[in-house]
């Protein structure tokens, strides 16, 4: 895990979910996985927005990356995840949003993060970015 995401996830936990800097005004949950080839427990700090029936929305745009994201193929191999959001953190499962609903999720995510808008361009005809909903259990 990059330096970055441990002092993302220890401001995290420190503020109760909120995290100043780059990710300023920003929701962000942490999601933890397990790893789908080394069967050990990774934890990510992701962008997140809560659905109406209070589900969480993640996007695995990878930074706009060519590739998807390690996490997301962890969740592939075991949906079964947890999820910390402010100060709680209970179990979930992981779903990819199938079409049309990944692309209206995309969309209302990207109108509230604009940088999603850039990575869907960067990412064009190369691969789609999926979207993942993580529904409590």
């Amino acid at each position: 895990m990059s330096d970055y995401n441990k002092q993302v996830m220890a401001e995290f936990r420190m503020n109760g979910g909120v995290v100043g800097g780059h990710h300023e005004g920003r929701k962000l949950l942490i999601l933890h996985t397990t790893g789908a080839k080394s069967g050990k427990h990774r934890e990510t700090p992701l962008v997140t927005m809560q659905s109406d029936n209070g589900d969480w929305y993640i996007i695995a745009s990878a930074g706009g990356s060519h590739k998807h994201p390690a996490w997301y193929h962890n969740l592939l191999a075991n949906p079964d995840v947890s999820v910390e959001v402010g100060t709680e953190k209970y179990d979930a499962t992981a779903r990819i949003a199938d079409e049309p609903e990944r692309t209206q999720l995309y969309d209302k995510i990207a109108a509230q993060y604009e940088f999603f808008q850039t990575y869907e361009r960067e990412t064009e005809n190369i691969r789609t970015i999926p979207v993942v909903v993580l529904e409590r259990k």
